[in-house]
């Protein structure tokens, strides 16, 4: 398997490899051109936008700056709003469907590391080994349908957070989030309303 088949398939990867690299610049480099498009200009974005993602349905907006690792791990579903200063690291499948609202500076991350130092730290690791000196996995974050995460919120690794659903504002969602649920909190949690 390829280093990028490895991290899809949520096993240990090495984050240097070249294939990686050049996935990672290229997005940089479409971002940068993102953010300088005009926001009258509906057509370039929209270009732009397909380009660095996996798929974007229609109507779909993001206020720059916006950041991801990949890009073509992320789709997005028509009509979706995506506010400023998000981050997307795509090391894993990122799924959000249609229509979901996401606030200013929302984090989704599907990269982490190994808790005990021992094993996130490679004992063999050399500055010119051409491997990345710490050991990342990751696995995908889906967002159903007209759901909504509030300003600020932290999407950790691995979690689905169900169609209609909403999550507060500053909010650390550690675990998955029902449809139709309300949660909030450091970590969140489902909240009767």
């Amino acid at each position: 398997m390829t280093q990028r088949q490895l991290m899809l398939s949520g096993a240990r990867y090495n984050s240097r490899d070249p294939e990686l690299l050049a996935l990672a610049h290229r997005a940089r480099a479409l971002m940068r051109e993102y953010a300088a498009v005009p926001s009258t200009d509906a057509v370039w974005r929209n270009r732009v936008l397909t380009e660095l993602l996996g798929a974007v349905g229609d109507g779909v907006w993001i206020e720059p700056p916006f950041f991801c690792d990949y890009g073509v791990h992320i789709s997005i579903g028509a009509h979706t709003f995506v506010n400023v200063n998000a981050v997307f690291l795509d090391s894993a499948r990122i799924t959000i469907g249609e229509k979901v609202l996401i606030g200013p500076g929302v984090q989704l991350l599907t990269a982490f590391h190994p808790l005990r130092a021992e094993e996130r730290l490679p004992a063999s690791w050399t500055p010119d080994s051409g491997l990345s000196p710490y050991v990342t996995q990751a696995a995908p974050i889906t967002i159903g349908d007209g759901a909504w995460i509030g300003a600020g919120a932290l999407v950790m690794p691995g979690i689905t957070i169900g169609a209609r659903a909403v999550i507060g504002a500053g909010s650390v969602v550690t675990k998955d989030i029902p449809a139709d649920a309300v949660a909030y909190g450091n970590p969140a949690a489902v909240v009767n309303v």
